[in-house]
């Protein structure tokens, strides 16, 4: 039965004297952390963002910087998250690593870097993922799986006459943090939570009931 799968968290604890004052530095180090250990998908986040009606819509992005500013992630901007940021900056972000028991829970505004930024990362990719952004109408319905292998085919041909470069529809994205939120699982339940909240350029540090 689903109700009887439990787990006892027991392996780390999260408190106010060993957490960063800084959340993304203690996000980095969690990150860094699931990166060493070999987790698989390490830098895998759950985007949330909300459509014209108010209704969220959430799915899987890959993390591929962490800036100054504050998290880097790349998509096409006319896929349905596209057009939402577009409507709506307000986002949401969650982590999780299973292995150490963590999750980190973030919401910010999101915003689309430079084109010279964009177009640095494209150059970085492989060849393949670079052909698929172009064969990609991300998010429009499309007939079948063909219409994706006629598309790769023909970009295919197409750049092997021609230099290959980031499509206009496809860059990068900023997420500005204004909260974070730490979990570290702990027994009976009573996990460690440990809040930051954006006031006045500062960060405000909480402790929250599980």
């Amino acid at each position: 039965m689903l109700r009887d799968i439990r787990t006892n968290y027991q392996k780390f604890e999260l408190t106010e004297k060993n957490v960063r004052k800084n959340p993304m530095n203690q996000l980095s180090l969690w990150l860094h952390e699931a990166i060493e250990s070999k987790s698989p998908d390490p830098t895998a986040m759950v985007l949330s963002t909300v459509d014209e009606e108010g209704n969220p819509d959430s799915r899987v992005v890959l993390l591929k910087e962490i800036a100054t500013e504050g998290l880097i992630f790349f998509t096409n901007f006319h896929s349905k998250k596209g057009k939402q940021i577009a409507l709506k900056q307000h986002v949401s972000v969650v982590f999780f690593w299973s292995e150490f028991e963590r999750q980190v829970r973030i919401k910010g505004t999101a915003e689309k870097i430079s084109e010279e930024e964009s177009n640095a990362y494209f150059k970085s990719r492989p060849l393949e993922s670079q052909l698929g952004a172009w064969a990609s109408p991300q998010s429009e319905i499309i007939e079948n799986r063909q219409v994706l292998d006629d598309n790769y085919a023909h970009f295919k041909q197409h750049f092997e006459l021609h230099e290959i470069k980031k499509p206009p529809h496809w860059g990068g994205f900023l997420i500005r943090p204004e909260y974070f939120e730490f979990w570290q699982g702990r027994s009976n339940r009573l996990h460690d939570r440990i809040e930051f909240c954006l006031s006045d350029h500062s960060w405000v540090i909480h402790r929250l009931a599980p």
